[in-house]
């Protein structure tokens, strides 16, 4: 292998895949092997070696970069999954949560293969929108190689990341005519568990590595991901298609930043941040609104509020952002305003109505204080 441009491998060439971690890693200097199963993206790739991607600021001006030195693996190939995973310097996923199952085999058959060619270190950043990929991952990889999985799995890091680069549905106007070109918002940052990594750290600008890594998962998942959901919750009961209508309607404006508030308090408690570090996670939340706020980027309700259910289990964005004020004597007025408007899109999906949602779904007992403000919150959406 040439290492003058060391390979990275990429499990998933979707919107995450191609329009962040892809780019990322293409500037700092890797070629580029994606494995998927779309067809048609695989033989564009290949066909062209590289795609485009147009990162659109709020105003509507925007850079557009040519990544370069592309090309990709048919998911359904287990040889010549297995032989770009042997021979790959650093991997990446970006496949969603509910895929990463499937990986696990071939992965570990990659992964079993180098083993035996090199048995170089290699780590894996786990892309995904999940508390503990990295921990889930690895079980399901563990499990998949049975009693070789500690040999195999010694020079293997799974690296948990925090992804908070919002990258829309992309749309035929979005594309102008390429389908292989992602439209996404400039944000770059990239953190990751530092303490996970077997090799050096990858040479990543926009990286942050740190340990411990749980105040960067607070932060993506019940700063960022839990007042996009309350946006999105309530726009779809007020009627609006676009997250931008959502933050331009003051009634709503006004819950996400109060609910963000919420949980920045309770994580700057629980993590015993500093004057400068709240501070900064005041900064973070400002600028959160103003990249929420977006109309070029066109980011739908529907997007950000699919898959109401997982998006109320106790530890994620909503009921974990809530669970976590209790534990700190947080008060959360406004993100209980987000849960009710969720549970309403969970009656609209599945026909489950609130009081069974919260009870079943939420781990909140109807009849418990908070479940009863809950249910007053719904009663006055």
């Amino acid at each position: 292998m040439n290492k003058t441009h060391p390979r990275a491998v990429i499990y998933g060439a979707g919107n995450i895949g191609r329009g962040f971690i892809g780019q990322l890693l293409f500037e700092a200097g890797f070629l580029l092997t994606f494995i998927d199963v779309n067809q048609a993206v695989i033989e564009a790739l290949n066909q062209r070696g590289s795609y485009p991607v147009r990162l659109l600021r709020p105003e509507g001006n925007y850079d557009e970069i040519l990544v370069t030195g592309v090309c990709a693996v048919d998911g359904n190939n287990p040889d010549a999954v297995a032989e770009a995973i042997a021979q790959a310097d650093i991997m990446a996923t970006a496949v969603g949560v509910n895929v990463l199952k499937h990986i696990a085999k071939p992965l570990s058959e990659g992964l079993k293969r180098r083993k035996i060619e090199n048995g170089n270190v290699l780590d894996i950043i786990l892309c995904e929108n999940l508390i503990g990929a990295d921990q889930y991952l690895a079980g399901l990889v563990r499990e998949a190689l049975g009693p070789e999985a500690d040999e195999v799995l010694k020079n293997i890091g799974f690296v948990e990341a925090s992804i908070g680069r919002m990258v829309p549905i992309q749309t035929p106007q979005m594309q102008e005519g390429d389908p292989l070109r992602i439209v996404t918002e400039p944000y770059a940052e990239l953190p990751v568990d530092k303490d996970s990594f077997k090799g050096p750290i990858p040479p990543i600008a926009t990286l942050v590595a740190r340990s411990p890594f749980d105040f960067f998962i607070h932060r993506k998942l019940y700063l960022h991901n839990m007042g996009h959901a309350v946006a999105a919750y309530l726009g779809m009961l007020a009627g609006h298609e676009f997250l931008w209508q959502c933050m331009e309607d003051p009634k709503i404006r006004e819950v996400v930043g109060a609910a963000m508030r919420e949980a920045a308090q309770a994580i700057s408690l629980h993590h015993h941040l500093d004057d400068d570090r709240k501070a900064e996670l005041e900064h973070f939340i400002a600028d959160l609104l103003v990249r929420f706020s977006s109309r070029p980027l066109s980011d739908t309700v529907e997007r950000v509020g699919r898959e109401a259910r997982r998006k109320l289990l106790p530890g994620d964005r909503l009921c974990g952002a809530l669970s976590l004020c209790q534990q700190e004597g947080i008060a959360a007025p406004h993100i209980q305003i987000g849960i009710a408007a969720a549970l309403l899109r969970l009656e609209k999906e599945e026909g489950l109505p609130p009081s069974q949602g919260l009870s079943e779904v939420c781990k909140i007992e109807p009849a418990s204080e908070q479940g009863r403000e809950i249910l007053d919150c719904i009663k006055n959406l």
